[in-house]
């Protein structure tokens, strides 16, 4: 990694450079300490050429609920990139950057990566230290790099992993070369094809695609199966259950009264910390801190939060029993590509878009999306599933694939159509 320039996602703390959250709460804050991943990447002498656009405190699927700008996509500037980590994807389409730093909640790697033809992975939970990430919803948080083949995100992987004692979700799993997993060779290897991805939502294009995918790798010797994940229709709802939560928690501490925005109208401290959270966080974030504080409330947490609890642990066990049948699931990153810049698409129905990638951090597991076709001139994304601490495979599974395909190869026409 030594002098190879790279971008860091505004939410990742680097000493002495502004970390903003691309909200105006944090729009002057300046950190006095490294996040654990910077950290690491110091020390293999990397090179940061500046922070990356991103949705408001990582809420968001599209980069336009940030506070500094809207982030476009680099193949039709008409279109999103894909959020929260639209900055970095955007980034490494545009040819800006090598590699890239996003976080990853419900998607937020994954997802863009897919919108702008890039090469995103959000590794197994606790994998890479959350320290110095501002938080979002903490059990579902985890760093992951973007960028433009699966080699260099192997390579960013072998740098930022690693157990962190400032971090008590940080694993103590040994860190592997995960260089040493790309080969082609995925014969054998037998890969999952869950029903409940492929459903009514899923535009036919990007199927299409995804489908000759799978059909391609049945051509290099890998083993199709049929797996059922029967939970799958709950992951949804019961993420804008859990995370909302834990962002009311989290986003708290912006109060106005220890650092970020303070209104200086105020006459009282409530009136202070009331008006500096309502100037200080856009709509989005407004909105998922209400839900989060309803669903904590006295009389609704057993109702909503605490059953939602108990839906993810139903999530979870559909992967292990899964898993017992196949080594990688293989599912659309996102069921469609990326859609008009213009701000006029209802949450609810972008919040279902995050259908397929949610339930991979609601289990901790590794995802990776890949390049894997074109459908109406935008890039298409294939998600792949790992089991815990098994992301060698999934790069395997990727890299076999990249080197047939070499859709990676192909370089976004900067706003063309």
């Amino acid at each position: 990694m030594a002098g190879i320039p790279g971008a860091i996602k505004d939410n990742i703390s680097t000493k002495g450079l502004k970390t903003t959250c691309a909200s105006h709460m944090l729009e002057n804050f300046i950190p006095i300490y490294d996040a654990h991943v910077i950290e690491n990447l110091r020390k293999d002498d990397t090179i940061f050429l500046g922070k990356t656009n991103m949705d408001e405190f990582a809420m968001g699927s599209t980069t336009e609920t940030s506070y500094m700008q809207v982030t476009h996509n680099p193949w039709n500037l008409d279109r999103v990139p894909g959020g929260s980590s639209g900055g970095s994807a955007a980034a490494i389409a545009a040819g800006e950057t090598i590699w890239a730093l996003g976080s990853d909640t419900g998607g937020s790697i994954r997802q863009p990566a897919s919108f702008n033809g890039c090469v995103g992975i959000k590794p197994t939970y606790g994998r890479v230290s959350r320290y110095g990430c501002v938080a979002f919803a903490s059990s579902l948080d985890q760093i992951g790099p973007i960028t433009r083949d699966v080699t260099d995100a192997a390579l960013v992987l072998n740098t930022i992993c690693g157990l962190d004692a400032h971090d008590s979700t940080s694993l103590p799993a040994q860190v592997p070369d995960f260089t040493k997993a790309l080969h082609q060779d995925v014969k054998g290897l037998r890969i999952g094809i869950p029903k409940e991805y492929y459903g009514d939502g899923i535009d036919a294009k990007v199927k299409e695609q995804i489908h000759l995918a799978v059909e391609k790798y049945r051509e290099l010797g890998a083993e199709i199966v049929d797996i059922f994940l029967p939970h799958t229709e709950y992951a949804v709802i019961t993420y804008y259950i859990i995370a909302p939560a834990e962002a009311s928690a989290n986003l708290a501490r912006f109060d106005g009264v220890r650092y970020g925005y303070r209104n200086k109208q105020a006459t009282s401290a409530p009136e202070m910390t009331t008006a500096s959270r309502t100037e200080g966080f856009g709509a989005e974030v407004r909105r998922r801190i209400m839900l989060g504080t309803y669903v904590l409330s006295s009389g609704y947490y057993d109702a909503y939060y605490n059953k939602a609890m108990q839906i993810r642990t139903l999530i979870r066990n559909d992967f292990t029993e899964a898993f017992k049948k196949c080594d990688v699931l293989l599912t659309p990153t996102s069921p469609v590509v990326a859609y008009p810049v213009d701000g006029k698409m209802d949450p609810l129905t972008i919040y279902m878009l995050d259908v397929t990638t949610i339930p991979v951090n609601m289990a901790g597991l590794p995802g990776i999306s890949i390049p894997c076709g074109f459908a109406d001139g935008m890039p298409v994304g294939m998600q792949l599933i790992g089991k815990v601490l098994d992301e060698e495979t999934i790069l395997r599974a990727a890299y076999t694939f990249e080197q047939a395909t070499e859709f990676h190869k192909q370089v976004a026409p900067l706003g063309g159509k």
